[in-house]
This record gives C-alpha cells, structure tokens and sequence, in this order.
C-alpha cells in the first residue's frame, strides 16, 4: 500500500470541514446522518469538532462488494430520527461512482427536510455521476481503491489512521 493522505493531514481538513459547518448552520441544530459503516471515524472527529448544537442518526446502506460497485443498493438499517422541516447533512467516508450517495439524497429530499447537505471526506470527482454538487469536501482524490480512516477492503483496515492506496499485490 502507498500513502495518500496523512492523519495529520486529515486532522486539519476535518477541523476546517467543521468550522465551516459549524458557521453554515449557526443556530439551526441539523441532524447528521451517516452512512455505516466507513463514515464512523469521519463522523465522530467531525462531530467533535463542530461548535454547534446537532443530532446524530445513521443509515447502513451497501453498493459495494470487494472492491467495485455492484449497482444495487442494499438498505440494512434506515434513520430513525424525524427530518421533516430540519435540516439534514450526511456524512459519508468517500463518494466513489456517485450510486449511493445520489440514492440516499433524494430518498431523503422525499421526507420533507428544509435541506439536505452532503459532506464527505473523500471524492472521487472525476468518475462521480451525480445529480448535484458536493457541499463539503474533505479531499478530492483520483479514482484508486483506497482503505484506512474508516474505508475498508473486504471489512479490512478501517483501523489505519492514514488514507492508503491498495496496489495490486495488496488485494487477496
């Protein structure tokens, strides 16, 4: 594996991404919901870096096995939590073809939130096919498999603290 990002590298962006956050939604306590299981890590260090007040819910949905998309979406755990009239942010660990993320904005845009933001800490802009922009972005990177800070291969290095490159070799 090579590195791509370092902790402290990453540290400083989720401290960014929060200030910023936290200045957009000043007084207007939204609910961040994430998608399980890479967004954990992300989630939990950009929570505890927001100065505002929020709540927190989580949905588990998949599009991935190994390392591709499978183009289905497999909903194994939906939000519990009211989003009608509130402002929603989803936090997400990488936004890859696009697939998942697309899915779950406008299912959620159905409930009647008053917003639905988007904030991920990896992007894969150049093969990303979405219906609308990223609201905060963590680090646009190219369109390699990556693991670490949460991302995993096969439930497989989510521990790391670096972002990392799989290369061939490192595949089993």
């Amino acid at each position: 594996m090579k590195l791509l990002l370092s902790e402290s590298e990453i540290k400083k962006r989720v401290k960014e991404l929060a200030d910023t956050i936290s200045k957009d939604y000043k007084n207007k306590s939204p609910i961040f919901i994430g998608i399980l299981n890479g967004c954990y890590v992300f989630m939990a260090d950009l929570l505890r870096e927001l100065s505002i007040s929020t709540e927190v819910d989580f949905v588990k949905i998949r599009s991935y096995e190994d390392d591709s998309s499978t183009g289905t979406i497999k909903f194994r755990k939906d939000i519990s939590a009211d989003i009608d009239d509130r402002h929603i942010i989803i936090v997400e660990d990488i936004i890859d073809s696009g697939f998942t993320i697309n899915f779950l904005v406008n299912r959620l845009k159905e409930a009647g939130p008053k917003s639905v933001s988007v904030a991920s800490i990896l992007y894969k802009k150049t093969v990303a096919k979405l219906d609308f922009e990223i609201d905060y972005v963590g680090f646009e990177i190219p369109p390699e498999f990556v693991v670490g800070y949460g991302l995993d291969y096969n439930e497989k290095y989510r521990n790391l603290k670096d972002v990392m490159v799989m290369e061939p070799e490192d595949i089993d």
